[in-house]
C-alpha cells in the first residue's frame, strides 16, 4: 500500500481500541522477569560459552603484538579471537570505525580481542592475562582546541536564506552568545548483548538491537556471507535510545567467537565499553546570533554548531530545529565538523534537536529579556505556519502557540516574577522557566504479516522492535481496531528477521510507521476475509469478531476455517513529506529551587504540553514523554562524559562516575497531549512522541535557574560550581 494522499475516514477513527490508555500486553512478562532478553536465551543455547571483550588501552595507534600464552593456559578458556584469526572482516554501512581493532586502533576501548571460556568469570580473568603491545600515536581529543586551530581540520556546511550578515548588522536589538553541551553517554539498563549460534553455514544471533534489517545487512556484509545466512532475533530490548540502531562489537564478536569455538557464545559489553566502544552524543559548541526589531520581531537568526567525530563520521546537527522553529526573513545555520579521535559520535535520543534546543531556547529567553518581553509572548510573536525557507510549504499541523498558552495557564505562568532572584522560601531561591519543544516527524517504509486462524485469533508478525516504548501494545491495538476483535484476541510477534521488514525503532518514526504497516496488512486481510465470505469488501464492517455486509453476519473464525488466512503488505510513503513540513511541537515548563548557600538545584515541578498527532496509547505515550523529561533533567544538571584530553577516553565510563537522575531527583511530572490528528502523516494520523519529551527540557531547567538566581550559565551541565560565587548577595 502506498500513502500518497491525505488520510480520510478509516476504521482506526473508531477509536474503540486505538487511542485508549491500555496496559502493555508485555507488562506481565517484564514485571515477572520472564521476558527473554538477549543474554538470557538459555532456552535456545543451553550450552553457550561466554565471551569477554578486551578493549584497546590506547586511543590511536596500532597493535604491535598480543601475547596470548598465559590467557590460553587459563582455566576454562576455549578460544581467543583477534584480528589475526577472525577471518577477513568487512565494514558495514553504519559503523564509522571497525568493530575489531588490528593492526590499527582507531579509538579507546575499540575491541582488541574476545576471550571465550566456559564461564563468564573465567573469560574475564583470562582476558586480563592478555599482554598487548601498542605503538601509540598522537591524537586529537579536544573539541575547543580543534575549533580554535587553523590547520583546517574542520568541514563546514551552511544553509542560508536571505542576507543574514546584513540583517543582523542592522538589527535594532541583538544577541550574540556561545553555548556548550558536553559528550553524553547512553545509560540504558541493558547493555549491548548478544548470543550467537551457527547452524551449518548460517548464524542466528539473539541480540539487543533496534533496527533488525539494518543490523542483519551489516553483519552479513562484515562477515562476508549472504544476508540469507543471517538471522537476527530481538524480541525484548532493555532500552536503546539510539545506541542500538547499528551493528556493534558484541554482535559481531559473538558470531565470530561462536564460529571459532564451534559452540554458541554469549557476549555482553561491560559498562565502560558502552561509553567508550559504542556511540555517544557528541559535545557541541554553539554560537547563536539573533537580531530583532524593538517590537520583538526576529529579522535575522544564525546558529552555528561545532562538533567532533572520527574520520568518516557525521556532525551533530544541532542547528536543524533552528531552520524551522521561528520566523525570520534572514537565516544562517551551519555545522562544523572537527576530526577527533574520540569514540564514535552518533544517534542519541533526539539527535540534533536535543542539544540544539539546549542552546537555542536559552538564547530565545535572553533576547526576550533584552526586549523586555515575556518569554511566552516572544515565542508566540515569532511563530510561523510555513517553512521559513520556503513560504509555499506549510506545516501539516503546527500548534506551538496552543502548547505554550495551554502550558502557561496550567503552570500559572502569570504569577512568575520576570525579574530574577525575587522569590525566596527559607533557604531556597525559587524560579520558573520554559522552553519550546520541536522534533521533526519522520516516516519509514514498514511491512507486516497478519494471520487469522480458526479460533478467530489475529497474529501480527513484523521485525519491528520494542525498546521499552510499547510497540507490542500499539501494534495489537491497531490490529484489534482494524479487524474488529478484542485486544485479547491479538498475538504480536516482533523482532525477528524472518518476519517482514519494518521501520524499526528510532528517530521517533517507529510507532507511526510500524502501525501504518500493520494497517496496510490488515486492509488486505479484511479484503481477503470479505472475498472468502462472499461479501462486498467496500461495505463490510468488522466488529465483535464478525464481518457484516448486505444483511449477513459471518464470524471471522468460520471464515478462516482450519487453513486460516495469511496476508502480508508494506506501507510505503509518497511525497506528502515534501509537500508539507511535518513536525511535532511542545512546551516544557519547569520550577526549580536553588539552595542559597550551596547552590544545589532541586527540580520541583515539570509540565510538558505536546502536539504530536493522534496519540495511539496515552498511557505508554506519557511514559515516553516523562522518560524524555527525566533525561532532559540529567542533561541540564549532571550528565557529562569527562574527556581525558591527553589519553583520549571518557574517564567516568561507568554508572558510578557518570551521573544520571534517580527517583529523588525527579518531582511530579505532568503531561498534556493536545487532541489532534495529522492526516498528512499516515493512515493512523499519528506522529512520533518518544523524542519530543527531551527536546527543550535542558533549556527550561537552565532558564528556571536563571529566574531563581539571576545567574546565567551557558555551559552545560549547570553544576553548583558554576553558580557558587555568583549567587545573590542575600545568600552570604
Amino acid at each position: 500500500m502506498k500513502f500518497d494522499t491525505p488520510a480520510t475516514t478509516n476504521p482506526i477513527d473508531q477509536l474503540k481500541v486505538v487511542g485508549q490508555p491500555l496496559d502493555r500486553i508485555d507488562g506481565a512478562l517484564k514485571t515477572t522477569g520472564t521476558a527473554p532478553y538477549a543474554y538470557e536465551r538459555h532456552d535456545v543455547a543451553p550450552d553457550a560459552a561466554y565471551g569477554y571483550i578486551l578493549g584497546a588501552a590506547i586511543a590511536k595507534g596500532r597493535i604491535v603484538a598480543i601475547d596470548q600464552a598465559r590467557a590460553r593456559a587459563a582455566p576454562g578458556v576455549i578460544a581467543i579471537v583477534t584480528a589475526e584469526n577472525a577471518g577477513k572482516l568487512g565494514k558495514g554501512n553504519f559503523n564509522t570505525a571497525r568493530l575489531l581493532a588490528g593492526p590499527t586502533v582507531e579509538h579507546y576501548h575499540q575491541a582488541v580481542a574476545l576471550v571465550v571460556a566456559e564461564t563468564f568469570e573465567q573469560a574475564r580473568a583470562a582476558a586480563q592475562l592478555l599482554r598487548v603491545e601498542y605503538a601509540r600515536t598522537e591524537g586529537d581529543f579536544d573539541l575547543a582546541g580543534a575549533k580554535a586551530s587553523t590547520d583546517k581540520r574542520t568541514t563546514d556546511s551552511n544553509k542560508t536564506v536571505g542576507d543574514f550578515s546584513d540583517a543582523f548588522g542592522k538589527a535594532e536589538v541583538k544577541l550574540d552568545e556561545t553555548y556548550t553541551t558536553p559528550d553524553h553517554s547512553h545509560a540504558m539498563m541493558e547493555p549491548m548483548a548478544s548470543t550467537a549460534a551457527w547452524r551449518g553455514d548460517k548464524v542466528v544471533v539473539w541480540t539487543s538491537n533496534q533496527m533488525i534489517d539494518w543490523t542483519r545487512t551489516d553483519l552479513a556484509s562484515t562477515l562476508g556471507i549472504p544476508k540469507d545466512n543471517v538471522r537476527l532475533v530481538s524480541p525484548f530490548i532493555g532500552g536503546g535510545f539510539g545506541a542500538k540502531l547499528f551493528l556493534r562489537a558484541d554482535t559481531l564478536l559473538a558470531a565470530v567467537g561462536a564460529r571459532i569455538a564451534r559452540r554458541p557464545v554469549k557476549v555482553a559489553l561491560q559498562r565502560p565499553l558502552v561509553a567508550n566502544n559504542t556511540t555517544h552524543r557528541p559535545a557541541t559548541i554553539q554560537r547563536i546570533r539573533i537580531g530583532a526589531t524593538r517590537q520583538g520581531k526576529i529579522t535575522a537568526i544564525g546558529h552555528e554548531s561545532w562538533s567532533g567525530n572520527l574520520v568518516g563520521g557525521k556532525p551533530e546537527n544541532a542547528v536543524q530545529q533552528t531552520q524551522l522553529l521561528y520566523a525570520g526573513e534572514h537565516r544562517l545555520t551551519g555545522t562544523r565538523l572537527a576530526s577527533l579521535d574520540l569514540p564514535e559520535g552518533n544517534a542519541m535520543r533526539a539527535p540534533g534537536e536535543a542539544p540544539g534546543l539546549m542552546a537555542l531556547e536559552i538564547a530565545i529567553d535572553e533576547l526576550a529579556e533584552k526586549l523586555g518581553m515575556d518569554p511566552v509572548e516572544f515565542r508566540v510573536l515569532n511563530d510561523t505556519q510555513v517553512d521559513p525557507a520556503n513560504p509555499n510549504r506549510r506545516f501539516s499541523q503546527r500548534r506551538l502557540i496552543e502548547c505554550l498558552r495551554t502550558g502557561a495557564q496550567r503552570f500559572e505562568w502569570a504569577q512568575r516574577n520576570a525579574k530574577p532572584a525575587q522569590r525566596r522560601e527559607g533557604r531556597w531561591w525559587i524560579g520558573t522557566g520554559l522552553a519550546a519543544a520541536f522534533r521533526n516527524n519522520q516516516v519509514m517504509k514498514s511491512g507486516a504479516r497478519v494471520r487469522l486462524d480458526g479460533r478467530g485469533i489475529v497474529t501480527v508478525e513484523t521485525d519491528m522492535t520494542d525498546i521499552g516504548t510499547g510497540s507490542y501494545t500499539i501494534i495489537a491495538q491497531t490490529a484489534a481496531e482494524m479487524m474488529g476483535v478484542p485486544i485479547e484476541k491479538v498475538v504480536v510477534r516482533l523482532g525477528d528477521s524472518s518476519f517482514p521488514v519494518s521501520a524499526g525503532s528510532g528517530g521517533q518514526w517507529g510507532a507511526n510507521s510500524a502501525t501504518a504497516g500493520v494497517y496496510a496488512a490488515c486492509v488486505k486481510l479484511r479484503e481477503a476475509v470479505a472475498q472468502r465470505a462472499g461479501l462486498d469488501a467496500s461495505t463490510a464492517s468488522f466488529a465483535d469478531g464478525m464481518v457484516r455486509a448486505g444483511g449477513r453476519n459471518v464470524s471471522l473464525a468460520s471464515v478462516a476455517g482450519e487453513g486460516g488466512l495469511v496476508v502480508e503488505d508494506t506501507m510505503e510513503f509518497g511525497d506528502l513529506t515534501k509537500q508539507y513540513q511535518q513536525s511535532t511541537f511542545g512546551a516544557h515548563f519547569v520550577e526549580v529551587a536553588v539552595d542559597a548557600y550551596t547552590a544545589e538545584v532541586r527540580v520541583r515541578r515539570m509540565l510538558a504540553v505536546c502536539a504530536a498527532g493522534r496519540i495511539l496509547n496515552p498511557k505508554s505515550a506519557r511514559s515516553q514523554v516523562i522518560g524524555g523529561m527525566t533525561m532532559g533533567v540529567g542533561a541540564a544538571l549532571m550528565e557529562e562524559l569527562a574527556v581525558d584530553k591527553r589519553q583520549g577516553f571518557f574517564v567516568n565510563h561507568d554508572l558510578a562516575g557518570y551521573e544520571v537522575p534517580v527517583h529523588a531527583d525527579i518531582p511530579h511530572q505532568e503531561v498534556i497531549f493536545l487532541d489532534e490528528t495529522d492526516p498528512m502523516s499516515s493512515p493512523m494520523k499519528a506522529k512520533g512522541v518518544g523524542e519530543l519529551g527531551i527536546c527543550g527540557v535542558g533549556a527550561a531547567v537552565a532558564n528556571a535557574i536563571y529566574n531563581a538566581t539571576g545567574v546565567r550559565v551557558r555551559d552545560y551541565p549547570v553544576t553548583l560550581d558554576k553558580l557558587l560565587g555568583r549567587m545573590p548577595s542575600e545568600a552570604i
